[in-house]
């Protein structure tokens, strides 16, 4: 695992960022308990260090329209690096699939697949994916429901001291 650098502050800014991406950084400050102009300088460095990615909008699937999700597994034909380079590439080409992983096990990848419905989804299969030469299998696994899903990243692995916490700590006079 390489080397994490964040504090307790840092952890907090993450989580509260996590559960609302809209906050003013006023609102931010005031959640992890800064001035402004530090937290700012703070989330700009986990901006630039890599931490938080990305801004958007998670959006409700069935109010757009997209009210099947599809866990679809797939097997690499004739494995070899340049076969599962062109399927990585494949896949990530396609708007419908909105997560893959490649895995261990009977398949090599598992897209998840959003689309309106039933139709699509074979259109999809038969135009798209049942062409790419490089791909030996398929298996379509269609969600019931949906239990849970763009759920926050845990950060409990992390934990940290509060560095105002620490200050204090070593401030305070020894008396053992």
């Amino acid at each position: 695992m390489p080397y994490i650098n964040l504090d307790a502050i840092d952890l907090h800014i993450l989580r509260a960022l996590q559960d609302d991406g809209r906050l003013t950084n006023n609102e931010l400050a005031d959640r992890v308990g800064l001035s402004p102009s530090p937290c700012l300088r703070r989330v700009r460095r986990l901006e630039r260090d890599g931490f938080i990615r990305t801004y958007r909008a998670v959006l409700d699937r069935e109010s757009v329209g997209l009210g099947l999700t599809v866990f679809v597994e797939i097997k690499v034909e004739k494995h070899s690096r340049e076969n599962a380079d062109s399927l990585r590439h494949a896949l990530d080409a396609m708007p419908e699939v909105v997560a893959c992983h490649m895995v261990s096990g009977t398949a090599d990848f598992i897209a998840e697949i959003v689309v309106p419905n039933l139709k699509a989804y074979e259109r999809l299969l038969t135009d798209k994916l049942m062409t790419l030469p490089m791909v030996g299998d398929i298996r379509s696994n269609f969600a019931l429901s949906r239990v849970k899903s763009d759920g926050a990243l845990p950060l409990t692995h992390l934990k940290r001291e509060d560095p105002r916490v620490e200050a204090a700590r070593s401030a305070a006079p020894d008396c053992g």
